[in-house]
Parts: structure tokens; sequence; C-alpha cells
């Protein structure tokens, strides 16, 4: 990714003046993550348990699908196209993730809580508050992740790419921030995995 703009970096005022700005935050995609954070509230203002599964379960695959494929699939990928083909994919790909991720992080982080606290998950005589709060570690730890480091990240490349000369070495650090960010959180998506099947068998 580091020489997705080298040439940027090299080229004159005037002609990185004149490439597309890229919106950082898609507003097509606002009203999808304002959608899915009402239902939420709304399952945890109804504590309705059937909603409240939906939402965790639909939060958790998703985050847990899009970990592993940015990091196991996208990332090499990435790696092995050309520079126009990179700039082009990381332009269009890097402002959906600024809203997939928190989205994601809020569904479950809320839902999960919410579920654990109905179903007496949370309190210490519980046979599966020990799993519980391994869960609640591991999806601590991922939420710090995603939202301290990789969104942090994919804000400073887009940020950096709409500058009139960007700097391709700063851009290319900060990808393979992200990438390996999203693999690392998706590894410990397997963990969440482990202790989710348990508790739901037991």
């Amino acid at each position: 990714m580091t020489e997705i703009l080298e040439t940027a970096v090299h080229a004159s005022p005037h002609t990185s003046l004149e490439r597309t700005k890229i919106q950082i935050v898609p507003l097509r995609g606002l009203p999808f993550a304002a959608a899915s954070v009402l239902l939420v509230m709304v399952a945890i203002a109804t504590n309705w348990t059937w909603l409240l599964m939906f939402v965790h379960v639909a939060g958790g695959g998703l985050w847990t699908a899009i970990d592993l494929f940015v990091g196991l699939v996208i990332g090499p990928i990435m790696g092995r196209l050309s520079i126009p083909a990179r700039a082009e994919f990381a332009a269009k790909f890097m402002p959906a993730m600024v809203v997939i991720m928190p989205t994601l992080v809020t569904m479950n982080l809320g839902s999960g809580f919410q579920l654990a606290h109905q179903l007496g998950n949370l309190s210490p005589s519980s046979p599966n508050h020990a799993w519980v709060i391994s869960s609640m570690i591991v999806v601590g730890i991922m939420a710090v992740i995603a939202l301290g480091i990789l969104e942090p990240a994919n804000i400073a490349v887009l940020f950096e790419m709409n500058k009139p000369v960007p700097n391709g070495e700063r851009i290319g650090r900060l990808m393979k921030r992200f990438m390996y960010s999203a693999g690392i959180t998706g590894v410990m998506q397997l963990a969440t995995l482990i202790i989710m099947t348990r508790l739901a068998s037991q």
C-alpha cells in the first residue's frame, strides 16, 4: 500500500488538486447506521429476548466476517493489485468502514450486555458467569482495537488521501496498521465463537 500514492507525492500541486475529493463519511450509509442503532435501543428498551438475540447474532456475525475477510482476504489481494487499482479500491472501501465498524461494535456490545443481564449470566452464582466475563474481556479488547486503532487509522488514511500532495509513506503505514488490526480482531473473534457456542450449549 505504500506505493499507492507515491506518484502523487512527486506529482505537481496542480495535478494532485484535480483528484476527486474522497467523502470521508458516506452520507448514504448514515440512515442504515442510524436504523441499526435505533434497533438496538428498541431491543434494550423493550427487553425483547428475540430482538436482543437477533441484533447480537447479526452484529457479532457481521463483525467477525468483516474482520476475517479484511485481514485475511482483502489485505493480501490489495498487495497484488496495481497502484491505480489499490488507490481506487481504498477510496471506496475505507469510507464505508468508517460507518460500518462503529455500528457493528455498538450493536454487539449493547445487545450482548443486555442479554447477559436479562438471562442472569452476570450473577456470580450463574454457571455461565465465568464464560460471560471471559467473553466481555475478549470483546472489550476487540472494541478498543476497532475504535482506538483501526478506526483512527482508517480516518487518517482518508484525510491524507484528500491532501493536495498525499504522503505515500504515511498512508502505507496507516494501511498496514488498519489491515493488521482487522486481522488481529478477526482471530480474536474465533475465541468469542468458542465462548458463545459454549454458552449456547450449556
